[in-house]
């Protein structure tokens, strides 16, 4: 049976070996290669471990071949041959047993140390990498796919990167000498275990493209589905809200009946194929079978003979196999480092080392400048159009207008997420000196973005997030600003309360003042409230403002906002509307106020 299916496995083999084939043909080898470097990037500080590891694994099936062969001449003593070298017969096999035991269990340790070392340098590289990856080019992947790309592939591909190289040296050694070994003792023999081969290989060429179809097919099917589960999980609370969760109760069941058909479709090829392979190796293996018995018959061999015959004829099959196996996970992996590396390779952001001259400023605050800045998403689909903005010390400046019309979009300007096609945005330092917004500008904002960002975890920890080393005093200060601190301290572990995922445990108004405080712990020069105090009334509203121009007179605030309490406190109002930034007059903004 085990036979049987290392006859099955071979199939895959061949098939990947026909791709290689058909790559090196239409000259897209190179990638293979490419991204096996980008690979080995990773696994060469490790090549003292990998070649012990090498080491080790030819020891191994050199013992094996020796207790075999001294398997052999046990047989012909028992059978009335050499009976004067039994003793010694049986220490030798008993000791290359052991010995390939401890090997193969030295060799077990060092593989799963070293692919765990290799899958935690990976994972910490891809995540800063994606991490540091810029705003738009990230966006354009999902979630899901992310995650599976950063979990999945890099699993595959740590799992490999360490011991394909050693699986080659190790698997063509033992091959070469199993069949010099069969050659010793009869030439033929060794033909016939090798003759299931090219039967394999013939099959190979129907076997790939179709075995290719169902995996590429699998893997996308994954994505997606990781994908709408996120998705849901995340928003629970809007989906419970609309009565839909029949809705999405049927849409889970939709793919998972899509992923069952796919399985099983996969499932029959390969249930078919299996029965071609093992027909064919269980005639390889009758035939070998047969030669044995006639050798036998005319007392060509001896007992021990054809045990070694038969035994190392399936070594030798399973040998090859090994071989040519090695050639799916080369593959394997090169599809999961080709995925990884589209992340790593994304456009980076921006970094201006000259933004920390700003820094000795810092006291005096800065001022953020739009200078007819032009921007889209996707080309001729303008989102801002030639629009000019400045917002100074000392005061609250508001972007008001339609849903949609980009006051966000002017934040993530801002704060150098996204770059403008056309104009600067500048941060401005009290001595006239500027630099464009980039991400070594971000250091100093504090921003509260819409929605629910507290994470799971105590209410410090979601405070420390900002300022690692803050103390409990200054967490409890900052939730004073905020006006949070009459409710988390109310509650019996204050500060150390735990709120679950999203904050979860929290109502919208007190979530959203704890991550108001969390700007505050911050204490950055610039602050930006997009839609932040929405859950605020008007009251609360008011004394949070309030109190964060009060705790550092030089802060630069800019808030979006629909409410008019808001308006009534800001120095400058802006509207967002049809693409063009306008700054309104004082009558203008009354209305607006009044319009609210």
């Amino acid at each position: 049976m085990a036979e049987n299916e290392r006859e099955k496995k071979g199939g895959a083999s061949f098939e990947s070996l026909s791709i290689l084939i058909g790559r090196w043909r239409d000259g897209t080898f190179g990638e293979i290669i490419d991204d096996w470097r980008w690979i080995f990037s990773y696994s060469k500080k490790y090549k003292g471990a990998i070649a012990f590891y090498t080491f080790l694994g030819v020891a191994s099936s050199s013992l094996g071949l020796v207790s075999s062969i001294a398997g052999k001449y046990l047989i012909d003593i028992i059978t009335g041959y050499q009976t004067d070298r039994l003793p010694a017969l049986i220490v030798v096999m008993i000791g290359s047993a052991l010995f390939s035991l401890a090997f193969n269990s030295v060799i077990s340790r060092i593989s799963a140390r070293l692919s765990i070392f290799i899958n935690k340098d990976i994972q910490a590289d891809i995540f800063d990498k994606i991490i540091d990856a810029a705003w738009m080019a990230l966006n354009g992947y999902s979630t899901g796919d992310i995650m599976n790309r950063f979990n999945t592939d890099v699993e595959t591909v740590s799992s490999n990167a360490i011991n394909w190289l050693p699986k080659i040296v190790i698997a063509v050694y033992n091959f070469i000498a199993t069949f010099v070994v069969i050659w010793h003792y009869n030439h033929i023999m060794a033909l016939i275990a090798f003759a299931s081969a090219p039967i394999m290989l013939l099959m190979s060429k129907y076997v790939v493209k179709q075995q290719r179809d169902y995996k590429r097919k699998v893997r996308e099917m994954n994505s997606k589905m990781i994908t709408f589960e996120l998705e849901t999980f995340y928003n629970f609370d809007t989906i419970k809200s609309f009565g839909i969760a029949d809705q999405y109760g049927r849409k889970m069941r939709t793919w998972q009946d899509l992923f069952r058909d796919l399985q099983l479709k996969y499932n029959m090829f390969t249930i078919k194929t299996n029965i071609f392979m093992s027909l064919t190796g269980l005639g390889v293996q009758m035939l070998a079978f047969l030669y044995c018995l006639w050798l036998l018959w005319t007392r060509t061999i001896t007992y021990g003979t054809m045990t070694l015959f038969l035994t190392q004829r399936s070594n030798l099959s399973n040998a090859f196999n090994n071989v040519v196996s090695i050639i799916p996970s080369f593959l394997s992996s090169s599809v999961s480092a080709h995925r990884i590396k589209e992340l790593v390779d994304l456009p980076k952001e921006v970094h201006t080392p000259a933004s920390s001259e700003l820094d000795a400023y810092m006291a005096d605050g800065y001022t953020v400048v739009f200078d007819e800045v032009d921007f889209s998403y996707i080309e001729e689909s303008r989102v801002i159009t030639n629009s000019d903005f400045v917002a100074r010390p000392g005061e609250i400046v508001a972007l008001v207008g339609p849903s949609g019309e980009g006051k966000t979009t002017l934040i993530r300007l801002i704060l150098g997420l996204i770059r403008p096609q056309e104009g600067h945005v500048k941060i401005m330092a009290s001595n006239g000196q500027f630099v464009d917004a980039n991400a070594n500008t971000r250091h100093l904002f504090a921003y509260v973005p819409q929605g629910n960002t507290l994470v799971s975890g105590t209410i410090a920890e979601n405070m420390r997030m900002v300022k690692e080393d803050a103390t409990d005093e200054e967490i409890i200060e900052a939730l004073k600003v905020a006006c949070a601190w009459d409710f988390i301290e109310k509650m019996p572990d204050q500060i150390n309360a735990v709120v679950r995922e999203r904050g979860r445990g929290l109502s919208e108004g007190q979530a959203q003042r704890v991550s108001i405080a969390r700007a505050i712990l911050r204490d950055a020069p610039i602050l930006l409230l997009d839609e932040a105090t929405s859950a605020l009334d008007v009251a609360t509203e008011r004394n949070v403002l309030r109190s964060i121009i009060q705790q550092r007179p030089n802060k630069t605030c800019i808030v979006t906002t629909h409410r008019p309490s808001v308006l009534n406190m800001c120095r400058r109002v802006y509207r967002v509307m049809d693409t063009e930034v306008t700054e309104l007059d004082e009558e203008e903004s009354g209305r607006m106020a009044m319009d609210f």
